[in-house]
């Protein structure tokens, strides 16, 4: 198959637990009608259901949670709350069992026909984790998926005056993380324009998309994990930005117009103008699965509070 847009790695971590994201990927996918019609036979079993049984909840229950909306580790916070939480022992446990599934065992001759019949038997695959991995263009062996310490980048997204920056940076510093801002990507025909009071059309916003999704693409190439303060104001947008929601994390800050347009009006060096705040009100979808936070909360309390939630 090949990369499938917003589907992860089995390999990547929702709190402690591999698939269980990507499991969440392909209920998302599939609801929004973007999932490969290769996919729709395995929804709900093998690898889905083993995890929906290591957690004690129903995978009915579980799709209807997913596509109600929430941030990933929400809906493994109600996953907990409705099979009981696992300790760490248990959940390094699993991970173990999951990863190695066709290594040496009764499923061996089952990796061994897939993988010849996806034409990768040059791949040094052992495990049907590292199947899907290459069958989608990923390389599991060279990025040592198994050591489970995936690059991430944290999209802080919000209209002007969420503070985007500013607890981008806070964040950043307290990580050790790079920091970037999404306004240094726009071309100088945006700036000017949105010096001069007037919103940016999509056709305006193109080129500074791609420009940002391939900063977003040399740091995870790097492995450089980056906080990153960009509006992403349409689902179109994020869509753009995010193609692995296993390792480009969406956070919104969120805040009423009152607070917003008080923020801006003594906000100084920016080359945007305070009036453009109803445009990007106009503008904004608000996601659906993202962690979002309330900009009534200070800087710090909002980097903090970002940290806890990824147990940083």
């Amino acid at each position: 198959m090949p990369f499938v847009p917003g589907l992860r790695s089995e390999y990547s971590l929702v709190g402690r637990l591999v698939h269980f994201g990507r499991m969440l990927d392909k209920i998302r996918l599939h609801a929004a009608g973007r999932l490969p019609d290769d996919y729709h036979g395995n929804l709900g079993i093998g690898f889905d259901a083993r995890t929906c049984t290591f957690l004690g909840i129903d995978y009915p229950a579980l799709k209807i949670r997913t596509v109600a909306g929430g941030c990933d580790e929400d809906i493994l916070s109600w996953a907990h709350s409705r099979g009981g939480a696992r300790t760490d022992d248990e959940c390094m446990a699993w991970n173990r069992f999951m990863m190695k599934i066709g290594w040496r065992d009764d499923r061996t001759p089952v990796l061994r026909t897939r993988i010849a019949a996806c034409g990768l038997s040059a791949k040094p695959i052992e495990t049907f984790f590292d199947l899907n991995d290459f069958d989608e263009g990923r390389d599991p062996v060279s990025a040592r998926s198994w050591e489970l310490n995936e690059t991430r980048v944290f999209l802080l997204m919000g209209v002007a005056g969420s503070g985007k920056t500013t607890v981008g940076r806070l964040l950043a510093h307290s990580l050790g993380w790079h920091f970037a801002d999404a306004d240094d990507f726009h071309p100088p025909a945006n700036v000017a324009k949105l010096s001069a009071g007037e919103a940016l059309s999509d056709a305006d916003r193109a080129p500074w998309l791609a420009a940002v999704r391939t900063h977003i693409d040399a740091r995870l190439a790097a492995r450089e994990n980056t906080v990153l303060a960009c509006s992403a104001l349409k689902e179109a947008y994020r869509d753009q930005l995010i193609a692995d929601p296993g390792c480009v994390k969406l956070i919104h800050l969120h805040g009423t117009r009152a607070q917003l347009s008080a923020r801006l009006n003594t906000r100084t060096g920016h080359f945007a103008p305070p009036s453009l705040l109803d445009s990007q009100l106009a503008t904004l979808e608000e996601p659906r699965h993202a962690l979002t936070l309330d900009i009534a909360q200070s800087p710090e309390s909002l980097a903090a509070a970002i940290r806890r939630h990824y147990l940083l």
